[in-house]
């Protein structure tokens, strides 16, 4: 299991941290996933055999979000 924390600065409210949560419905692999609109992150447990971090990051973007570096 692989933990990933990312900065998405453009989350601004609960709608937004919910939609993000919904890649775990899209991407097999993610174990548990934590958005905090408050903290401005996304904390992402996954298995890398399943799902990589790029995949996860992809899934950022085609909900419409940026990821910025931590």
């Amino acid at each position: 299991m692989t933990k990933l924390t990312l900065s998405i600065l453009d989350m601004h409210c609960s709608a937004c941290a919910m939609r993000l949560e919904g890649i775990e419905d899209d991407l097999p692999g993610i174990l548990a996933i934590r958005a905090s609109y408050q903290r401005q992150t996304l904390v992402v447990e996954y298995d890398e055999a399943l799902v990589t971090e790029a995949e996860i990051r992809q899934a950022v973007a085609t909900k419409g979000y940026t990821i910025q570096p931590v």
